[in-house]
């Protein structure tokens, strides 16, 4: 990871990255993890901290997210760019002006199949007392007008842009609060503007998400072990066609699928710690079918899991 701004007291840390783990790693006020759709990534991260709320700017690259908010603050989130392709929120995708928002322990999962611009703000502690939806068990989504979302967009670049002028250092917390205060009427302004909207029933159906993220408990325990579809269905009272529709609605894709790439994504961390072998990290998480694998794995990432291993032992 490379600063390429020790900034003052008052602007905002810039940060590239082109390492995933680099990435993760630096995501604040969220429990991260996520399994990216591309062989390399390039990344950039904004982070302002301000008196009581961070601002976070990030350009992302292809990936699915699951993510988590610490305990004891709201985070508002929405998206910089206007591109056609909408995000994947918690099992819907539509293209309109949307917020989401969540409490302290919120969860959320997004797939994101093209590079995105996306900001939040993150206010400590929780938000209780403007009249905002509340959110503890899963972020919620929300239609708003484009002059909401707009506007929203509008106060984030300019906070970020003015923070990063000059100032005396006297000024600093009274710029800081004032533009705190800019960020919360902002985004009373976008939960004024809020159209009602059927489609958002849909991501914001906590019992479904509830669902999932048992399914997702569940499959994470062990990786290296089989999927079975009967005897997980089993574990969870669910039928088989209920599981296999509730993974496709927040995955995107079918079970086997998405568990076949994030396995190929761990395996490629576990080589690049330098690892004993390819062949007992691939055994260790389930790849039995050695050039199955190595075929995969070539044509995920560009490279064999050899060279990869190579790149790992290298100072």
């Amino acid at each position: 990871m490379n600063t390429i701004d020790d900034a003052p007291r008052l602007a905002p840390k810039i940060f590239r990255f082109s390492d995933v783990d680099e990435f993760r790693n630096a995501i604040r006020g969220l429990n991260f993890e996520f399994t990216p759709f591309v062989r390399r990534i390039s990344a950039e991260q904004a982070i302002l901290s301000l008196p009581g709320c961070d601002v976070n700017w990030t350009r992302a690259f292809p990936r699915v997210v699951d993510a988590q908010l610490v305990e004891n603050c709201t985070a508002i989130g929405f998206t910089m760019d206007n591109l056609n392709v909408p995000i994947r929120f918690n099992g819907s995708q539509r293209a309109r002006p949307v917020i989401v928002i969540g409490s302290g322990g919120a969860a959320y999962t997004t797939i994101e199949e093209v590079e995105r611009q996306i900001a939040s703000v993150i206010f400590r502690p929780e938000v209780t007392d403007r009249g905002w939806p509340q959110a503890a068990l899963s972020f919620k989504i929300f239609e708003t007008t484009a002059a909401g979302l707009n506007g929203l967009r509008s106060v984030v670049r300019e906070v970020l842009a003015a923070a990063s002028e000059s100032i005396d250092a006297s000024d600093v917390p009274l710029k800081a609060a004032a533009m705190k205060e800019s960020l919360l009427g902002a985004v009373d302004h976008a939960f004024e503007s809020v159209v009602p909207a059927r489609w958002t029933l849909r991501p914001n159906d906590e019992w479904n998400f509830k669902i999932f993220q048992e399914i997702r408990a569940l499959l994470s325990d062990d990786l290296s072990q089989p999927i079975y579809s009967e005897e997980i269905a089993r574990k969870l009272g669910l039928s088989v066609r209920t599981m296999h529709d509730v993974v496709r609605r927040y995955r995107g894709m079918s079970l086997h699928r998405y568990l076949r790439l994030r396995r190929l994504w761990l395996v490629r961390q576990r080589l690049l710690a330098g690892a004993d072998s390819v062949k007992a990290v691939a055994l260790a998480f389930g790849f039995w079918h050695l050039s199955d694998f190595s075929r995969s794995y070539r044509d995920q990432f560009g490279e064999t899991p050899s060279q990869t291993l190579e790149r790992g032992r290298s100072p």
